[in-house]
């Protein structure tokens, strides 16, 4: 397999919020997705309980997750929205009950810059927004005026979308990227999430993962998120809460096109294939000009 160039696996640090950095590009890094929500497609109603959800989030980072991402409203296509109140009142107490906790990096899973704000104020890092910045114009401000870390992600919902795929993560990503930084967030602060599954059909999201190593023409680290989505069970045939094998191949194939981090629910099983995918690309680098 033709790895992409050297350069995307060096080390390089995101700054997050609250002083914190996350070392990218040599290791596979893992957010472990946590849902505070009856409704979302895989685990919903699991970590509905503030107790549960923190549990659950100690357990995540105990298998080796390095960011905790903390949603209160599920983005599935046909959720039922919620309310700001209602979203903060579920995510609030389990990012309060971590705040501090040795060894526990928080993202807040939101596209509203006031949810955001309190998040980031109780202790989160990192925003992680499905709609890039581009839905609420305060969204960027407010993590630029906090310090934090943007994960920037790509949609296709609501919008017409240009006929190539990869041109039109380029065309979206761009502007993203003016809003950013215009208001005042660095580089070093933004990583690229390319939104498997949203407005993306299955050859769509094949094309995607195919096509990934493209997407290193932005320059910044790269987020994969393609957990449980509806493409791996067309694949597999499996329910969604059965899909982590075919994630992890997923992962595994997208960790070699040199993805950085990936969003998913079962940490365990990641973190055993992307050690191989990182023993792999090391194994590579070092038979390179430059590594020995």
């Amino acid at each position: 397999m033709q790895l992409p160039p050297d350069s995307v696996f060096t080390p390089k640090t995101l700054r997050l919020g609250r002083g914190r950095t996350i070392e990218l590009g040599p290791l596979s890094r893992l957010m472990a997705i946590l849902n505070v929500t009856p409704d979302s497609f895989s685990d919903g109603g699991l970590h509905a309980d503030a107790t549960a959800a923190v549990d659950a989030a100690l357990a995540m980072i105990g298998e080796g997750a390095d960011i905790i991402d903390i949603g209160g409203e599920s983005t599935r296509p046909g959720a039922d929205p919620v309310s700001a109140l209602d979203e903060q009142r579920r995510i609030m107490p389990v990012i309060e009950a971590l705040r501090g906790r040795e060894g526990v990096l928080i993202s807040v899973d939101t596209w509203r810059a006031e949810t955001a704000r309190l998040a980031l104020a109780a202790g989160a890092h990192l925003i992680n927004d499905v709609w890039g910045l581009q839905r609420e114009p305060e969204m960027a401000r407010v993590a630029a005026d906090a310090g934090a870390a943007v994960a920037i992600m790509h949609t296709g919902r609501d919008r017409e979308r240009l006929a190539d795929l990869v041109e039109d993560q380029f065309h979206w990503f761009s502007a993203s990227l003016g809003i950013a930084r215009r208001s005042g967030i660095p580089d070093d602060q933004i990583i690229l999430d390319p939104g498997f599954g949203f407005a993306k059909d299955a050859r769509d999201n094949l094309e995607l993962m195919a096509r990934f190593a493209e997407l290193h023409g932005l320059g910044l680290p790269l987020l994969a998120g393609t957990s449980r989505k509806r493409f791996i069970g067309g694949l597999t045939g499996r329910e969604a809460s059965d899909r982590d094998v075919g994630t992890v191949a997923t992962s595994v194939a997208l960790r070699l096109a040199g993805a950085a981090m990936f969003r998913v629910h079962n940490v365990a099983f990641n973190k055993d294939g992307l050690a191989v995918a990182d023993a792999m690309v090391q194994s590579s680098r070092k038979k390179e000009p430059g590594h020995g």
